[in-house]
């Protein structure tokens, strides 16, 4: 069965088709769809606009940082072919690096809180990203000599690895050369206070005295840190794609396409592969300082490989190889799949009358072979997470079948910076008319 390019331009008339082909208006019609089912869904639960802006917030944080770690992997896999699933692992590896190097010296915490390094926030970031680099560097080093399924399974490893060693109770609180650090161990540890809250907290207090008759004032300071969020996603995707373009990246997708080709055209194909892992695993070391970082706390739990899978099923759903299937699949994601089924829970409790509780799936079958639907209901609705899995694993099945590719995954970019088989079938085009005659 042939797919269509694109179904959704095949379905435009001819004048907005031509908008559709920039990639801008994809992300932005996209985008604006989910936001539309966002507010009808707060209209009909009866939210305020404070309401309203704040459950947009949260949708727009997940999608912008979602998007970013989906742009690495599609880094990674769509250009380089690096099947990297240890993603929280960098992640973990940048925050509490961060966390440590940031938290006050001894003798300036408060009695049973955890010391640090005392060093200030932009200081301490780039040392995360480097430590996660760094972590990235030795992850690759002994893992590029594997086929790309032994590869998954030991960059998997090593996030679970980094996972364990975090909630070591050995760790907790040790001594390095005289200095006390720790990284909590399972209970976690505080991190450091967002800058953008403490802004509004202080020089930019009168901002949120402005508004406050209008909305929460909490709301002013949430926005403002999407914000700097989406442009650091900007400044992300801006940079993957000058790398992708560049003859770097070139060399990257011919090592994904055809990586003996490439080595025998004199290219060191390891060097430019462990670069790759080590820039992504920079970004993703960044990803998990102003995501999990900026919530005040972290604990081993928060990098459990699920959020590993999470960002790939952003990354399926979009394509491999293409940027803006990364971002447009992490809008999917977050507002189909992530959050939707709390939306529907909501929507159903307030307008379904249900009474009881499904305690487990065998009363919920009893129940609806007797006629009555309440009880499945009952069930799913207190099964949110679980719906979220069976979600995924329906939406794999579909893509599977109908869009194997992703939804842009016929975009995938070449290596070569000239479009040779588009120029071969022109040139047999032109045989064909004119009989092979110039």
């Amino acid at each position: 069965m042939s797919v269509p390019e694109d179904p959704v331009a095949d379905r435009l008339p001819d004048s907005l088709a031509v908008y559709w082909e920039s990639d801008v208006v994809k992300i932005g019609a996209t985008l604006a769809a989910v936001y539309l089912l966002y507010v009808v869904a707060g209209f009909l639960l009866g939210y305020g606009l404070s309401g309203q802006l704040n459950s947009l917030r949260r949708l727009t944080f997940l999608i912008v940082l979602y998007s970013i770690g989906a742009l690495v992997v599609n880094l990674h896999w769509g250009y380089s072919g690096l099947f990297n699933i240890g993603v929280v692992g960098f992640m973990a590896v940048g925050v509490y690096t961060t966390t440590i190097l940031t938290r006050p010296v001894a003798g300036q915490t408060p009695t049973g809180t955890l010391p640090g390094l005392g060093l200030p926030l932009p200081i301490a970031i780039v040392g995360g990203v480097l430590a996660a680099a760094l972590v990235g560097y030795v992850a690759a080093l002994p893992s590029l000599r594997l086929r790309d399924d032994y590869f998954a399974i030991v960059t998997l490893a090593f996030a679970e690895i980094i996972r364990i060693t975090a909630k070591a109770s050995e760790l907790q609180e040790f001594t390095v050369f005289g200095t006390t650090l720790g990284t909590g161990g399972g209970r976690g540890i505080r991190t450091f206070p967002n800058p953008v809250n403490q802004f509004f907290e202080g020089t930019g207090a009168p901002v949120v005295d402005a508004v406050s008759g209008t909305v929460d004032g909490s709301l002013v300071a949430g926005w403002a840190f999407v914000l700097v969020l989406t442009g650091v996603l900007v400044c992300v995707l801006w940079m993957i794609v000058r790398l992708a373009g560049s003859p770097f990246g070139r060399v990257l997708k011919g090592i994904r396409d055809d990586e003996e080709a490439t080595t025998a055209l004199a290219k060191d194909t390891n060097s430019f592969k462990i670069r790759a892992f080590i820039i992504g695993s920079g970004i993703l070391g960044f990803l998990g300082i102003i995501w999990q970082g900026s919530q005040g706390y972290i604990s081993p739990g928060l990098f459990v490989p699920q959020l590993t899978f999470f960002i790939w099923i952003a990354v399926i759903i979009g394509g491999a190889g293409s940027n803006t299937g990364s971002i447009i699949g992490s809008i999917l994601f977050v507002g189909t799949i992530y959050l939707g089924p709390g939306y529907v829970r909501r929507l159903i409790e307030e307008f379904v009358s249900l009474s009881g509780r499904a305690a487990t799936f065998p009363d919920a079958l009893a129940a609806l072979a007797g006629g009555d639907v309440s009880g499945i209901l009952l069930y799913t609705l207190d099964q949110t997470s679980a719906l979220r899995v069976v979600l995924t694993g329906v939406l794999l099945i579909w893509l599977l079948k109908r869009r194997p590719d992703g939804l842009f995954g016929n975009r995938r970019e070449m290596a070569s910076s000239i479009d040779v088989e588009s120029r071969v079938r022109d040139r047999q085009s032109s045989d064909a008319t004119t009989g092979g005659e110039e």
